[in-house]
């Protein structure tokens, strides 16, 4: 099995959106170099930005998220974002009607059968779980083994948490990576066990 990885953008007080969802400058770094993060080159990161991201994209096989994100990106358009192959999407209600049925895209009742999913689709790679409130419940039930955050020097105050609704105390390792980016902060932990 692959390392699984709670991973978004969040502000230096803790929050991956603001209380209307909307991630304001949070994405912003994504756009502040000169270097296409992907074949659509819509996106351009820093140089140091691409040599961290890009590997880590290019190892993750499948992402866990949680209705609200994927009902707020409108499923990415049925093509998962950063060439992830494979979405696993936790939800009590089925996929949205006329959704594509060859999208590669999975709807799963709980965050248990949303990691056995994941974690068969992705084999030996990278399993990408969306922080917030599915991040949360995941890393509470023990199946996170490291945390990536991009820390945007910014401050919401309140909105959207990381951690979801995670009301326990969770150890991590000190700060295994630590890269500057251009107003972005690249930080990665492995969860203690």
């Amino acid at each position: 099995m692959g390392t699984v990885v709670m991973y978004n953008v969040v502000s230096v007080d803790g929050f991956v959106a603001d209380e209307h969802d909307q991630p304001g400058p949070l994405f912003d770094w994504y756009t502040n170099g000169d270097v296409p993060l992907d074949e659509s080159g819509e996106m351009t990161v820093s140089r140091t930005s691409y040599d961290y991201t890009r590997p880590y994209w290019d190892q993750i096989g499948a992402t866990i998220v949680g209705r609200h994100v994927f009902d707020l990106t409108d499923g990415w358009g049925g093509k998962p974002p950063g060439g992830v192959d494979h979405v696993v999407v936790v939800t009590h209600r089925p996929a949205p009607q006329g959704w594509d049925p060859e999208a590669p895209y999975y709807f799963v009742g709980g965050v248990e059968e949303a990691m056995a999913r994941a974690q068969k689709l992705a084999g030996d790679r990278v399993v990408e779980v969306a922080a917030g409130d599915v991040g949360g419940q995941l890393l509470a039930a023990g199946l996170v083994d490291e945390v990536r955050m991009d820390v945007v020097p910014v401050v919401f105050g309140s909105g959207k948490r990381f951690f979801g609704s995670v009301h326990a105390q969770h150890l991590l390792e000190d700060p295994d990576v630590v890269i500057q980016g251009e107003r972005v902060l690249h930080l990665r932990y492995r969860v203690r066990r």
